[in-house]
């Protein structure tokens, strides 16, 4: 067939039904960007590349479609690192759409040059130049094909004096894998340890949200009447109403997630990597089960005993394994101490629920005292967790949220629950700061249906505030966005305090600044909640205007309190051995 190498491009595209591009135009992919509205592709002007790139990976998580990430080459595409590296931790099949300098002059350090394959090396899951007109639409379906079997970003590298060519080209078909569902001796094994285990527990990961395997293991964990825990972020993959959830492991989780576990026996790992950070001491608690036997379940051969000692390592698809495993299991498997265990799933439970609800301030180390402090200085203002609890008892079962890095969303970890999968956007094991706002709009486009809302700590939220420049014009969607408004670096404010004498470097924000009036002055709604119960008529309010069509930023206003360190293990106290002083700097000789 006889076609253009941006028709071929763009047909490609329609035989994969991708039909979502987030970037910021310019001209070396103009001659795609052309066809795009005969194509049926939206083409979603965002403020800032990094924001657009994480707006693709809200819209994928929660609708499970692909989309692209597209920009202009050289300083458009570098502005995407952050948010491809964060896909690919969030295990999001997205196509990265390079646009390339021309090979005519590449390589003599050319406007708007850089080395693009090199700088996504370590961040997608497959990577390819196209290196003939004639082959774009091949090296295209390839890409697109490997982000969807490798679920993680594939980037496709076109230079740009590769398009507005005439060339002779068969359109490739789209041919599907089916999924593996683990070795039949591996299956046998799990089977095996899971029929005798005296205190087994489930511990689900991003793996059962993206391949659908909640309601297979949720048929398991009935089988055994086993408690599931949930991987750090993964709030979402197990239902939270089922008596058997547990909560999340890893910072600021479930303590009776951590106290359960750490009793098991066998753990069966279903779809999850076992990152060392979501396995992380809480609450003073060590509870990784050392002397357990772990069975690690997951689609990536090299994931697989990375960071845990496994006795059964099964390749495959999360709910083929889940369902092969709950076949094979013997008659017997979960009966023993049945009923005590059922029994202390419940008290765990419900004490961690009581402990929970009347948790309203973070406490300060010894020989500390910046909490106290806090507290004294705004004794009207709420503190983080009066402010999660104000959230939750006004956000719909049926939302999307989406969570931000930083302290005071870290707070939250603990709090919200769903009912089905795709439901949790937070910034993954990446941690990149401005990702609650772009995840949200991105999850709304997918789900126009579904009442979304983002989450933010101020300092986070600085870096994605563009995005409202953008996001209020007619053919953008609605959301509702929580800023929590405390006028700090928390996590780098808490390290200070621990670590640093309250040598507070860098770490204080301009109290002049108002996020609720720069939404106004975009158009939008921005309104400021001081106590509880504003907060909770605030945010029932947005809702109800979201599905009216209107986007508003909710200031809550929160005191200057601070959770736990993120990493403990990673911090020390340091020592001081020459000494530093103001008296050794040298002026610069220029």
């Amino acid at each position: 067939m006889r076609m253009t190498t941006e028709e071929a491009f763009v047909k490609t595209l329609q035989r994969h039904g991708i039909e979502h591009a987030f970037g910021i135009i310019g001209s070396a992919f103009m001659p795609i960007s052309d066809l795009f509205p005969r194509a049926g592709i939206t083409f979603w002007d965002c403020a800032h590349e990094g924001s657009g790139g994480m707006m693709a990976d809200g819209y994928t998580r929660a609708s499970g479609k692909m989309s692209m990430m597209i920009a202009q080459n050289g300083p458009g595409i570098t502005n995407f690192v952050t948010a491809v590296k964060t896909a690919y931790w969030n295990h999001t099949p997205l196509l990265l759409v390079t646009p390339q300098a021309a090979n005519k002059t590449i390589g003599m350090g050319g406007f708007q040059e850089v080395e693009q394959m090199a700088l996504f090396k370590d961040m997608v899951c497959y990577q390819e130049e196209v290196r003939d007109p004639s082959r774009v639409a091949e090296v295209l379906n390839r890409c697109i094909l490997q982000a969807k079997r490798r679920s993680a970003p594939a980037q496709i590298n076109m230079p740009r004096d590769f398009w507005t060519q005439v060339i002779d080209i068969d359109l490739p078909d789209v041919v599907a894998f089916e999924r593996p569902a683990g070795g039949e001796t591996a299956i046998a094994e799990a089977a095996a340890l899971l029929s005798e285990a005296k205190f087994p527990v489930i511990l689900n990961g991003a793996g059962v949200v993206l391949g659908g395997a909640i309601p297979a293991s949720m048929a398991l964990a009935e089988r055994l009447d086993a408690p599931v825990c949930v991987g750090y972020q993964h709030n979402d993959a197990f239902p939270g109403s089922h008596p058997l959830f547990a909560g999340p492991l890893g910072y600021n989780g479930s303590k009776a997630a951590m106290e359960l576990i750490s009793e098991a026996d066998v753990v069966f790992c279903l779809g999850t990597r076992l990152n060392p950070f979501s396995t992380l001491p809480g609450y003073a608690l060590d509870y990784w089960p050392k002397a357990a036997r772990i069975i690690q379940v997951d689609i990536n051969p090299d994931r697989i005993g990375l960071t845990k000692q496994v006795s059964v390592g099964i390749v495959g698809d999360s709910k083929k394994v889940a369902e092969a495993v709950l076949a094979q299991l013997a008659i017997t498997a979960g009966d023993h101490a049945r009923s005590e265990r059922k029994s202390k799933i419940a008290q765990v439970k419900s004490a961690w629920a009581q402990a929970l609800s009347s948790m309203d301030h973070e406490d300060d180390d010894p020989g500390t005292s910046w909490n106290q402090r806090a507290r004294e200085a705004k004794p009207e203002w709420m503190s983080p967790r009066m402010a999660w609890r104000a959230i939750q008892s006004a956000l719909p079962r049926e939302a999307i949220i989406s969570s931000d890095i930083g302290n005071n969303c870290a707070i939250g970890n603990a709090y919200p629950t769903f009912e089905a999968g795709r439901k949790y956007l937070a910034p993954g094991l990446f941690g990149p700061c401005g990702y609650g706002l772009p995840s949200i709009v991105g999850a709304k486009i997918a789900c126009p249906d579904v009442p979304v809302v983002g989450f933010a700590g101020d300092g986070a939220f600085g870096i994605a505030v563009t995005e409202l420049t953008a996001i209020g014009r007619p053919e953008w969607p609605a959301i509702t966005m929580v800023v929590f408004r405390n006028y700090q670096w928390g996590a780098e404010k808490r390290n200070s305090t621990l670590w640093y004498d309250d040598n507070f470097v860098g770490t204080e924000l301009d109290d002049g600044v108002s996020y609720a009036g720069i939404a106004r002055a975009c158009g939008l709604q921005g309104v400021q909640a001081g106590t509880m119960e504003e907060l909770r008529a605030a945010l029932t309010q947005a809702l109800a205007d979201q599905k009216a069509g209107k986007t508003t930023l909710i200031e809550a206003l929160i005191n200057q309190e601070l959770g736990e360190p993120f990493r403990r293990d990673a911090m020390k106290k340091p020592v001081e051995v020459a000494g530093i002083s103001k008296a050794d700097m040298r002026p610069q000789v220029v």
